[in-house]
């Protein structure tokens, strides 16, 4: 699976692609097939101080764009990861970069694993949440229509500038991030930018149980 995960972000066009483990099993795998390795930390809380690692190691620039594309995400169109990167580096004031799409039914909005946005005019995140949002106080059908339409899943592929991405692994979490456990709270609730655009190609569900694994695997190898 990380294999394929790494052949997307190579063909998407990256000037580096670095694998960050901290099992030796997937290094010496994805070594021989010709990956680059980084070894990090086995007691990091998230990929995000994993990646902030890798850049610290690999003495990245401040100003650069470090895109993270998670091992369990096999089936991540390329056109994404490029968007994502592209989005951050179109937009100087911005910290992090991510992505959205229309929420496929309307029961998506109240379940608690589908992670929700809500955008501003400018294209900003406002919040993020597992919960429905935004929330609809009348229940008019023509205010049903308008909140679908507004309404966006969250993509979980984020752009970060390398100077940010060291600031960010050493603040404390937030109240909003604990309480929803979604670490891009954290930055909102410093007064950074978070840029949002809709993803240019739809993005199927990543592995996170069997099931998933096997309708990944019918999708690459049919």
């Amino acid at each position: 699976m990380l294999w394929w995960v790494w052949r997307q972000a190579c063909a998407a066009g990256a000037q580096s692609v670095v694998i960050a483990t901290d099992d030796v099993r997937i290094a010496d795998v994805m070594t021989a097939a010709g990956a680059d390795v980084a070894m990090t930390d086995a007691k990091h809380a998230s990929g995000t101080d994993r990646l902030a690692e890798v850049a610290q190691q690999r003495d990245w620039a401040e100003g650069s764009v470090v895109v993270n594309v998670q091992g369990d995400e096999p089936l991540m169109p390329i056109a994404n990861i490029q968007q994502v990167a592209e989005e951050l580096i179109e937009h100087p004031e911005a910290s992090m970069a991510t992505l959205s799409e229309p929420l496929s039914s309307p029961e998506q909005l109240d379940d608690p694993s589908v992670v929700k946005v809500v955008v501003s005019a400018l294209g900003n995140a406002l919040y993020f949440s597992r919960a429905a949002i935004p929330f609809q106080r009348d229940t008019s059908d023509e205010l049903c229509q308008i909140r679908l339409a507004a309404a966006r899943r969250h993509i979980g592929l984020y752009a970060y500038r390398c100077g940010f991405l060291q600031a960010f692994t050493q603040w404390p979490p937030s109240v909003t991030e604990t309480l929803e456990s979604l670490e891009q709270l954290r930055a909102l609730d410093r007064g950074h930018t978070i840029r949002i655009s809709d993803a240019a190609e739809s993005v199927p569900a990543g592995v996170d149980t069997l099931e998933d694994l096997e309708r990944a695997r019918s999708l690459l190898v049919g």
